[in-house]
């Protein structure tokens, strides 16, 4: 597969930089035509590059409402950008490329071990084989689970239409639902099948692809890697103890959980708990939750999916090594140790600054959106973590943003989306090998 684009001299982080942003800018222009709206007057250019970038990005916060503004050809068109934004441009282009038996190339391989987010090459093509299987697989079982729940209450057509449209944004992590009245799956808090199937499709496609993959085979290999446990045991510890306290918070409370019967509390809580690690619907209204759930759910959704997945946020891989770094230095330690392996400083080195790095961007953007918009911190700083870990929950400010706080958003979801890091390589100089080094230095920490 040859792209011909040699002239450019593109570094990966660079040409994934540049792919995301010509598939949203290609989205917004399809989203502006007249054909992509119900009345036909299109979309100004503003609300479609929001619309756009948040549907590539998979983040699900909307301006306008999807299933009453947009046409058939819209919510295709927000559809096909999901799954591609999802699954990565790179991925796409490499089916493609499978397809009419074309070469991969090393450039191309070393653009996809950063798409993938993966420490080597070895293997990224076939782990793409995978991607591309397992998520028609999934996508593929939830449309039939779905098509059957919901022609008990709409004609099988509009079912079965509905069931892809959600079982693709739901597996990617994106939010976007067609209920109106940007209800998401409110109507469905307490059924089974909706939330069994919904909670598998976000949580499958937040895990990543790797551990997917991981998963499928350990029946042969009997081994998962320390990737694969990491991710595992953080996501269900996160799970269960987000259950657990948004049961709590939220148990009096009569606009939530208050007004629903034990089955609808567990549901619920569980729901709230699994959707903000980026998958950006509900079954609760959040407006609605208390405050103390509304920030419990920015700290969840700053954690955000695992890498290798369509989620954002800082990871669990992260997050983990944070908090094993300082049990290590509670206990006087002086490495990082999981399931028995000893974490190089490399990577910890690279979590301190995705964290921070995180930490400061989302600070920035909220300090800068409370002077633009008329809203209190607590939602602004709610919608601008949303945006930058690609969730799309919405405490209901974002069809009420200003030119200026839609431009930061949309800034926001790309830069969660493609990565701080990524960007910082694709914008900044080439980094050099040191030549030397400086004589050892200390200061007093705490």
């Amino acid at each position: 597969m040859k792209w011909k684009l040699k002239w450019l001299r593109l570094s990966p982080p660079q040409f994934l930089v540049a792919g995301f942003s010509a598939i949203i800018l290609t989205g917004a222009f399809l989203l502006m035509l007249p054909i992509a709206s119900e009345s036909g007057e299109g979309l100004g250019f503003m609300d479609a590059l929001f619309t756009a970038t948040s549907a590539t990005c998979v983040t699900g916060l909307v301006v306008v409402d999807t299933e009453t503004f947009f046409s058939t050809f819209g919510e295709i068109v927000i559809m096909c950008m999901i799954q591609v934004g999802g699954l990565g441009f790179m991925t796409m282009a490499t089916l493609i490329a499978l397809v009419l038996k074309r070469r991969i190339s090393l450039k191309d391989r070393l653009i996809l071990q950063e798409a993938m987010n993966q420490t080597a090459m070895e293997g990224i093509v076939r782990l793409i084989r995978r991607v591309l299987l397992y998520s028609l697989y999934i996508e593929g079982v939830a449309v039939i689970i779905y098509t059957a729940r919901w022609a008990f209450d709409m004609p099988l057509g509009k079912a079965a239409y509905f069931a892809v449209f959600h079982a693709i944004s739901l597996f990617n992590n994106a939010g976007f639902d067609l209920f109106g009245d940007f209800r998401s799956l409110t109507g469905y808090v307490s059924d089974p099948f909706v939330n069994l199937t919904s909670l598998f499709l976000i949580i499958s496609g937040g895990i990543g692809f790797i551990v997917m993959s991981e998963i499928v085979d350990y029946k042969t290999r009997r081994k998962l890697s320390l990737h694969s446990k990491v991710v595992l045991s953080m996501t269900g510890a996160l799970i269960v103890v987000g259950t657990v306290i948004i049961f709590i918070f939220e148990f009096t409370n009569v606009k939530t959980l208050g007004a629903l019967g034990w089955d609808g509390k567990l549901w619920g809580s569980l729901f709230q708990s699994v959707t903000p690690r980026t998958a950006g619907a509900n079954t609760l209204n959040i407006p609605d939750l208390r405050q103390a759930t509304q920030f419990f759910i920015i700290i969840l959704m700053f954690i955000g999916a695992s890498p290798g997945s369509a989620g954002g946020g800082i990871k669990t891989t992260t997050f983990t090594i944070m908090i094993g770094a300082v049990i290590s230095m509670i206990r006087g330690r002086d490495d990082i140790v999981l399931f028995r392996h000893r974490l190089a400083q490399e990577r910890i080195f690279k979590a301190l600054t995705v964290s921070l790095l995180a930490l400061l961007f989302i600070v920035a953007v909220a300090m800068v959106l409370s002077t633009t918009e008329d809203a209190s911190f607590l939602a602004i700083l709610f919608e601008t973590a949303s945006a930058f870990s690609t969730v799309g929950l919405s405490m209901g400010l974002t069809p009420e943003l200003s030119l200026l706080g839609k431009v930061l958003i949309t800034v926001t979801m790309f830069a969660g989306r493609v990565g701080l890091l990524t960007l910082v390589f694709a914008l900044g100089p080439k980094k050099g090998k040191e030549l030397y080094r400086y004589p050892e230095g200390k200061m007093i920490i705490g």
